[in-house]
């Protein structure tokens, strides 16, 4: 399975989701490490576009395709585990505490979550602590300017 991340150029590179656990995001707590990936191009621009405005726009964004291997099993989000207004802009710590809990268990190395920005499309949250990491690999790393009609 292809997956997508949308990155500043110098952290193309990099799946240790260091990146993730300098801040509280969305489903991860300040200090957890965790990787967030798009199941498309698209989803990987639009959860990027969300944060971002044309005055602040950086011009070194790339667009990391990354192979995960049939052989590695991912977890499903069931819905139901969901509060009502878990999608909010600011997140809300029930969605930290399940990709915290995801993390921890070491139990997947990838978390299947519906995505907060495009109702019916998912992210993978991958795990960089475990042990099936070493399988899942960049296969292309190329430059994405982003269109400025998106900002107008």
């Amino acid at each position: 399975m292809r997956v997508f991340r949308l990155s500043r150029k110098k952290y193309a590179e990099d799946l240790s989701g260091k990146g993730a656990a300098k801040f509280v995001n969305r489903w991860n707590s300040k200090g957890i490490e965790m990787l967030y990936t798009a199941e498309s191009r698209a989803l990987a621009m639009a959860e990027v576009i969300v944060h971002l405005s044309l005055a602040m726009l950086p011009d070194d964004y790339m667009m990391i395709e990354i192979e995960i291997p049939e052989t590695i099993n991912i977890q499903v989000l069931d819905l139901k585990y969901l509060d009502t207004g878990w999608n909010v802009n600011l997140p809300r710590s029930n969605t930290q505490i399940i990709g915290d809990g995801f993390i921890h268990s070491k139990k997947y190395c990838v978390f299947k979550v519906p995505s907060a920005v495009v109702k019916g499309d998912f992210n993978y949250l991958l795990n960089p602590n475990h042990k099936d990491i070493k399988s899942i690999k960049i296969i292309e790393v190329t430059d994405f300017p982003f269109d400025e009609r998106i900002f107008k």
